[in-house]
């Protein structure tokens, strides 16, 4: 029996791995021969293991890498001198140990990162990155990061360490603050990495951090420099005095420069004179400049010396013309225009113009509410659109647009066009609510707090002025409480019902806007609290505004009426039925009137998507009924005038819109019809709201007109005489024809 099944080995190195023993067999006198088998011995790799076949010493032929193998599974056996297997094969597990023989390596040559200027300490830039070969789970493969020096760019910016790294993440972040893009472009790191926890093998890299510049300086003028660099020209001395000296030295100065155009200065390395332009010139004004010049010494002249008088010299400029710029007369160009201006109103003219005298063209390159609109060859500005103060891009009343001109040569410049609007009184007031409730009582503290509202701004809206029209002031009264609240209170004691009160509202604006609104106003019974009770209350707690004895009159004589007018209908009916003359057909009455073609077309009010119920309902017509006007049901139809609900979003008792009374004659206009129905009754106060139901009340069978049935009667044909249909038209000639006892 084997006594070794798992080996455990360093790489790399050679070494003697175990002994195998194996009880003997009876038959093999003792001596046992041991064989291996496996990857390592004779399969690939082979030729790393080998076994003593005497002793069973297992020892490694050459070193190993625990990086390409890490285990070896190997078979061995135990044999007869004769080859007979005198036991079974035993497995060996060779582990190959890991040694740290790999250095941890950087995953770039170089590291490149950004920071920006002014970060704080502790700002992250970036991360580097190594691996090792070892293995993962030892200390062979655990990694440390270090910054082994700092270079500026450029070199010695700055020498305090600004960067620091997470030993076990690679993470490099800011440790100081100063950091000016205008003093440092970026720094250079060496990095090194080392395996072991920081106590093994290492390797080196380097990481690259830019500084990112900020907007931490705000644009400023500059002041113009120094034009003595404008140089045109040189004028040459000659002094044979020691060169070098105050007394060589020459001073120049020019007699002739009013305008101060030009200055002259001393090269003292050559004492020359330096002529130089100091003030723009333009070709258009002079065309050529003659300078005079004199020079004299920086030390005064001996009286030893010559009386001769100073040197002069006279020096003619000549003035190059040069194409320049166009020239806005203002800019930005400002301009005052009222809200209201019209389309096609001139704005603005003369805004530019060039100091060649060229052709200019004008355009408008911004005007996002393309209100605006320019002559491209007088640069007039007029307004194109109707302007509106409450566009987005109006601010503080100033609206910004912008113009460019460019002359022939294709030079051009730009301007802004600020328009200041001006606010008109263009809407007038709104009141509201338009509905509330009043208490009874008339006590100062009750009444309906009422705001006006004006879409204009000051000084045409608040405050405004209140008024109810002289003939309703008797029983109302207006409380003014600021420039855009009142209140509005009965001035007597009023009795509880809905009142409709106009009430006149106007504007601060010149010209004044007014509008009328009409408030429907409920006095109703108060509580302690100023609020009003429920109806049931309010017939309980108040007075009616008639009698109960004349109540009681005046439901009598409607009763009465009633029962007149039933009976009158009843009379009719029997009477039509029996005066039908015998002679004349059964289809023709005691009435002249004709009733061919004697069909009303009645409107359907109300109901809506859901009112399906409305089309269901019997309609009792009797065509010797007198019409009524179109959209509304006869007399006697069996209809009675629905109980419209009190609308809340409209004044009541208003005049209606006019609806149209007939239908076209050409069916293609139905649409128009329709449309114009819909708008007529979308507008008109005295409607229900949109999609109320009519509920119409059922008032029993029966009709005047009696029953068309009697035609159907017993009698034969031969006792009707037909002749007459022949005078009923071509419409009954088809008719005629069937009954001709011809």
């Amino acid at each position: 029996m084997f006594q070794c099944s798992n080996i455990l080995i360093d790489d790399i190195i050679t070494v003697e791995l175990g002994l195998m023993t194996s009880s003997l067999s009876p038959d093999s006198g003792g001596e046992v021969i041991y064989k291996l088998e496996g990857p390592g011995v004779d399969q690939e790799p082979k030729n790393l293991f080998e076994i003593d076949d005497k002793t069973g010493v297992i020892r490694s032929k050459r070193p190993l890498d625990r990086e390409k193998y890490n285990s070896f599974t190997l078979k061995a056996f135990a044999l007869s001198p004769s080859g007979e297997r005198l036991e079974n094969p035993t497995t060996i597990e060779i582990m190959v140990l890991d040694q740290n023989d790999n250095r941890p390596a950087f995953t770039q040559r170089q590291f490149v990162g950004t920071v920006a200027e002014f970060s704080i300490p502790g700002t992250s830039v970036m991360s580097v990155s190594a691996t090792d070969a070892d293995d993962p789970n030892t200390e062979n493969a655990a990694l440390s990061y270090f910054i082994l020096g700092q270079e500026s760019i450029p070199a010695n910016a700055i020498t305090k360490t600004m960067f620091g790294i997470n030993n076990l993440t690679g993470a490099i972040y800011t440790r100081d603050v100063g950091l000016d893009r205008e003093v440092v472009h970026g720094f250079r790191l060496k990095l090194q990495v080392a395996d072991m926890g920081g106590m093994g093998l290492t390797s080196e890299g380097e990481a690259i951090i830019h500084v990112s510049d900020i907007n931490n300086h705000a644009p400023q003028f500059s002041p113009d420099k120094n034009r003595r660099e404008n140089e045109i020209g040189r004028v040459n001395v000659s002094d044979r005095d020691d060169p070098g000296t105050r007394n060589w030295g020459a001073e120049y100065s020019i007699t002739n420069n009013p305008e101060g155009h030009f200055a002259i200065y001393t090269d003292f390395a050559t004492n020359q004179g330096v002529l130089a332009v100091v003030k723009p010139l333009d070709y258009e004004t002079q065309k050529e400049h003659t300078l005079i010049l004199t020079v004299k010494n920086l030390s005064p002249l001996s009286n030893k010396a010559p009386n001769v008088p100073l040197s002069t010299a006279t020096v003619l400029i000549s003035v190059v013309n040069e194409n320049e710029a166009p020239h806005f007369i203002d800019d930005p160009i400002k301009i005052v225009a009222l809200e209201s201006v019209l389309p096609g109103t001139l704005l603005i003219g003369n805004i530019a113009f060039d100091p060649d005298n060229s052709a200019l063209r004008y355009e408008i390159i911004r005007d996002p509410e393309r209100w605006l609109d320019i002559n491209r060859q007088t640069g007039d500005i007029v307004v194109k659109r109707a302007l509106n103060m409450r566009s987005p891009h109006v601010r503080n009343n100033i609206y910004n647009a912008a113009v460019k001109v460019t002359d022939s040569e294709g030079v051009s410049v730009t301007a802004i066009v600020a328009i200041t609007l001006k606010e008109t009184n263009d809407f007038p007031p709104l009141l509201l609510p338009l509905s509330g409730s009043v208490c009874s009582s008339g006590s100062s503290r009750h009444g309906l707090i009422l705001t006006a509202l004006d879409e204009d701004n000051h000084p045409h809206a608040e405050p405004f002025d209140f008024k109810i029209p002289t003939d309703l002031s008797i029983n109302w009264t207006l409380i003014q409480i600021n420039g855009t609240h009142v209140m509005l209170q009965p001035l007597v004691e009023l009795d509880v019902g809905d009142y409709a009160v106009t009430v006149l509202v106007t504007d601060s604006g010149s010209p004044a806007l007014s509008s009328y609104a009409q408030v429907n106003v409920t006095v109703c019974v108060c509580d302690s609290f100023g609020d009003c009770n429920s109806k049931a209350g309010v017939v309980l707690k108040s007075s009616v505004g008639i009698s109960f004895i004349a109540l009681i009159i005046i439901m009598t004589c409607v009763a009465f009426l009633l029962f007149l007018l039933l009976l009158a209908v009843a009379m009719t009916a029997c009477g039509r039925r029996h005066h039908i003359k015998k002679d004349t057909g059964l289809l023709v009455g005691e009435s002249e009137d004709d009733i061919r073609d004697n069909v009303f077309n009645y409107d359907e009010q109300g109901g809506g998507e859901e009112d399906e119920n409305a089309f269901s309902i019997d309609l009792l017509w009797n065509p010797h009924d007198t019409p009524s006007y179109p959209g509304t049901l006869p007399l006697g139809s069996g209809f009675p005038r629905s109980k419209q609900p009190l609308r809340k979003d409209a004044p009541h008792n208003l005049p209606s819109p006019t609806y149209p009374r007939r239908p076209p004659a050409d069916p293609t206009d139905i649409e128009d019809y329709i449309n114009d129905g819909l708008e007529a009754a979308d507008n008109d106060p005295n409607v229900p709201p949109y999609d109320t139901a009519l509920i119409y009340d059922f008032e029993g069978d029966g009709s005047v007109a009696g029953s068309l049935s009697s035609i159907a009667t017993g009698s034969s044909d031969g006792d009707q005489d037909y002749d007459y249909l022949n005078d009923w038209g071509p419409r009954f000639q088809k008719l005629a024809n069937m009954y001709d006892p011809r």
